[in-house]
């Protein structure tokens, strides 16, 4: 389902890395993030209310947006 704050998301399983690409054009790395998280993140209804309760403010991140986005 469209998400209307997430526009894409990857993970990274050998990294255990998961990127975050908002509707904003802002672009995050969120580390160490376990790959059944990530599963269940991808299976989530709702993107956004899934990635609020289980992942923001909880992984440590870092904003890697590109120049130009």
């Amino acid at each position: 389902m469209p998400s209307s704050v997430i526009r894409f998301f990857r993970y990274a399983p050998d990294r255990r890395e998961l990127e975050v690409t908002f509707v904003s054009a802002r672009v995050y790395v969120y580390e160490d993030v376990p790959a059944d998280l990530a599963a269940a993140f991808k299976d989530a209804r709702s993107k956004g209310t899934f990635f609020n309760q289980h992942i923001r403010d909880r992984y440590t991140c870092h904003e890697i947006t590109r120049a130009g986005s």
